[in-house]
């Protein structure tokens, strides 16, 4: 039994959009699979909750605020999140691996979250290499 000081929360983005040539009976079924696939696992205690993301968005940067993009690349859509709690990202990967939702074009990224405040003196996620 893994203690809950070896598991580690991991941020799932889910990203991509649905096969275009998928009928809608095939992704409505995985859509009905997938949130009691969600469900079991929250209950588990192996995933946290999230949200659906809406189609609008900003960025904001030292140039100002944009609220018509530049965003993405319509296949790097993000649609939702959540998270994993599991001991290693290779196990958090395979418990996201039995989703429903990944035969139909979705697919996820999968980050750990790092507690640590930033620092300019540390590499990270924000470090240019």
């Amino acid at each position: 039994m893994t203690k809950d000081s070896d598991r580690q929360e991991f941020l799932v983005l889910s990203r991509g959009q649905w096969n275009r040539d998928a009928e809608p009976e095939a992704i409505q079924a995985s859509i009905d699979a997938f949130y009691p696939w969600l469900e079991a696992h929250i209950a588990a205690g192996r995933m946290k909750t999230g949200e659906r993301l809406a189609r609008a968005g900003a960025t904001v940067s030292r140039k100002g605020v944009a609220l018509d993009g530049p965003f993405g690349e319509t296949k790097e859509l993000v649609g939702g999140y959540w998270f994993v709690v599991a001991p290693t990202l290779e196990e958090a990967a395979a418990l996201l691996a039995t989703s429903p939702t990944l035969a139909h074009g979705l697919f996820y990224e999968l980050r750990p979250l790092e507690l640590e405040g930033a620092s300019a003196y540390a590499r990270t996620s924000e470090t240019p290499d």
